[in-house]
């Protein structure tokens, strides 16, 4: 009987607790190699988008833009696991358009992929995370602190995110959730050529300066970070015991970040405004 009690002992010792994340926008980029980074440490991780992600992750077609879909979807996994220890929300959209010009349906549905399908996500993992004590990131951008010209309404969801992962810290943080946003800089994916661009009969007059603003962006992206990175980023901070509400990713927009908050806003303004070819 001894024996038996002290086999129990071991064999409950050596189990592992599998942990379940939930990435919304998996299938590539940041959020596909934040995805293989967690299933390569034992994690069961679901992909939520429109384009299924390769094993081992599982996806859960949803669209970010449609109401309720991602409810479905998280409610639909934490039935099956139990709970939630972490999600990370990836999903963008970007169009360099000028305000002027922008189309509603274009900007609307921005705002749908951006932000409004981060805050679904956030308030249908709420009660899973809660029961495990869990972590959400929000993928923002070093655009949600100083802006790109012609690329504004990307910029505005960006601000928005930051300000939701802030505000969601502080009510959820009693309750053992804790939420942050992480911003990169420019990062090499295929983000650059999925973008939606104004050609110069959508843009009228403010053609040349969005060209001009584009190239500089896609040389900014396809010159930046390795998403590997952001994903090793997004890890680090789901894993800190009191992880900032708001955190750059990578040194160089850590140090870009620090500075720009301590500078007049007119003197970052102008130095926008030269990196991107502005007059």
């Amino acid at each position: 009987m001894k024996a038996r009690k002290n086999t129990e002992k071991t064999e409950t010792k050596g189990k592992k607790n599998t942990r379940t994340a939930i990435i919304v926008g998996a299938s590539s980029g940041i959020g596909r190699e934040t995805a293989l980074r967690l299933a390569a440490r034992g994690d069961t991780v679901f992909n939520l988008s429109r384009t299924a992600a390769k094993p081992p992750v599982r996806t859960v077609t949803a669209d970010a833009s449609e109401e309720g879909a991602l409810t479905r979807a998280v409610e639909n996994i934490c039935k099956e696991t139990g709970g939630l220890d972490l999600l990370v929300y990836c999903a963008g959209y970007s169009c360099l358009a000028p305000v002027a010009c922008a189309r509603s349906e274009d900007y609307r549905y921005l705002f749908e992929v951006n932000y409004f399908g981060a805050v679904e996500a956030l308030r249908a993992a709420a009660p899973f995370l809660e029961k495990r004590g869990g972590r959400a990131v929000l993928v923002g951008s070093m655009g949600g602190e100083l802006p790109i010209p012609y690329d504004g309404f990307y910029c505005a969801s960006k601000a928005a995110l930051c300000m939701l992962a802030r505000e969601t810290d502080m009510e959820w943080r009693a309750r053992g959730v804790r939420v942050s946003a992480l911003l990169p800089g420019g990062t090499a994916t295929g983000f650059t050529d999925k973008r939606t661009v104004y050609s110069e009969e959508e843009s009228e007059t403010y053609f040349l300066a969005l060209r001009r603003s584009g190239a500089a962006l896609a040389n900014i992206e396809q010159g930046g970070m390795n998403p590997s990175l952001v994903a090793d980023a997004v890890i680090r901070l789901a894993g800190r015991r009191n992880p900032p509400a708001v955190a750059a990713a990578g040194g160089k927009n850590i140090f870009v970040r620090a500075v720009a908050r301590m500078m007049p806003e007119r003197v970052t303004d102008w130095a926008v405004r030269r990196k991107f070819n502005q007059r």
